[in-house]
């Protein structure tokens, strides 16, 4: 039996609760509203067979081969040039550095700027990713209120007011995970004035920005950033496919030559097969089409359950309705536990996952988030449906609970 004493930050860290929950939904007959998998039947599983048998034989040993830490050289160019293309910013290769998907990004800037105690500042909710991936550096949590323009600027402004040791400014402002609301460019621009007065950095995580449904494109933050204080987060899990685990940190060239000592002393280089097939990918014709279908999937499937919310949902749920993303955020009456629904839900074949752990101080139990991208138009609207009775059977029983209460002397 180990005896060895755990290092004392392995108190902060906890399972995490999507992927605990995922676990539960392994079985067919359990409709899946939980975790933000894309569609697979959009995979590019022939395409890739023929890319990679092409690379195998032409670039064998290169692709079987060790590889530079910060990446593919074609691969950081072209991520450079979509960036550049898409979100009107001015980044070079050598800005990129290519990673095992952005989770490890995360985990790369929390070994970079984290000491025990620093402040980090987010949305309220933010990504339980970034949550768990800085917790076990042992920082204080300050959440921001938001509202469906993004932080709230004179309670941001409030709260660095109080801080002591502010490390960084993290958000999501595309279609953010869990909330799926966009930043409007206002608050965006007030963000970036607040953060270069203050010389503050900011994490911009944006790994769903290309899946837009309707409504114009917003600028990066990138593009308010005189100063060199943004540090982007990019992925190709949600336009292309997840299994590959290639995502990309977008910095100033000092700040990527410190993330690559970090990348180094962690898995020396994301496997170079895997680059390379990306970036065949993306010089091969189709790949704009490819994002098009990915797009027109998922905005039938969030419109199918935006439909069946309407429908099943009683008085007194809220839900937002994302201009693009994979995630919808559902408040429900106050005083409802979406555990205890969870549970009745789980009863009934459905899964959702409860939102108190996207806020990183709790609270907020009458909160969840619904994900579209995975299940069929007819398999969301039966789950909605499934969710509307367990949820009314939760309320009436409240209602009766209260009635009860009342007739006790």
């Amino acid at each position: 039996m180990l005896t060895a004493t755990y290092a004392r930050r392995m108190e902060a860290v906890r399972a995490s609760e999507i992927r605990e929950l995922l676990k539960l939904t392994v079985n067919r007959d359990v409709i899946s509203l939980a975790g933000g998998l894309p569609a697979p039947e959009l995979f590019p599983s022939e395409d890739l067979a023929a890319i990679t048998a092409t690379i195998l034989l032409n670039e064998g040993a290169a692709a079987l081969q060790y590889s530079p830490t910060e990446g593919y050289p074609p691969l950081r160019a072209q991520i450079a040039a979509r960036m550049n293309a898409l979100w009107h910013t001015s980044y070079t290769a050598g800005e990129i550095l290519v990673t095992t998907g952005s989770q490890q990004g995360l985990d790369l800037i929390g070994k970079l700027f984290i000491d025990e105690e620093d402040e980090i500042l987010c949305e309220s909710p933010t990504y339980v990713g970034a949550i768990s991936a800085w917790n076990v550096f042992r920082p204080r949590w300050i959440e921001v209120p938001t509202d469906e323009d993004g932080m709230i600027p004179n309670e941001l402004e409030r709260r660095l007011d109080a801080c002591r040791r502010a490390k960084f400014l993290y958000v999501v402002p595309n279609f953010q995970n869990p909330s799926g609301r966009t930043w409007s460019h206002e608050r965006r621009r007030s963000l970036m004035e607040t953060a270069a007065r203050r010389g503050i950095a900011v994490i911009e995580d944006n790994p769903y920005g290309e899946v837009r449904f309707e409504g114009a494109d917003v600028p990066s933050l990138r593009t308010m950033d005189p100063e060199g204080l943004v540090i982007g987060l990019g992925t190709f899990s949600k336009i292309f496919c997840p299994g590959l685990r290639i995502g990309w940190i977008a910095a100033a060239a000092p700040v990527v030559a410190k993330l690559v000592l970090l990348k180094q002393g962690a898995d020396l280089h994301t496997p170079t097969l895997n680059q390379m097939q990306v970036s065949a990918s993306l010089a091969a014709p189709g790949f704009a089409e490819r994002i098009a279908r990915i797009v027109a999937l998922y905005r039938s499937r969030r419109d199918a359950m935006l439909r069946a919310l309407e429908r099943e949902m009683p008085p007194g749920v809220r839900f937002t309705r994302p201009e693009g993303g994979l995630f919808l955020w559902v408040e429900l009456p106050a005083g409802i536990d979406a555990r205890v629904l969870l549970a009745r839900c789980m009863e009934a074949g459905v899964a959702f996952v409860p939102g108190e752990g996207f806020y990183p101080n709790g609270g907020h139990a009458n909160t969840l988030r619904l994900n579209f991208s995975n299940m069929s138009e007819e398999r969301i609207e039966e789950g909605i449906r499934r969710m509307g009775v367990a949820l009314r059977g939760l309320l009436a029983n409240r209602a009766a609970e209260r009635v009860e209460e009342a007739r006790v002397p």
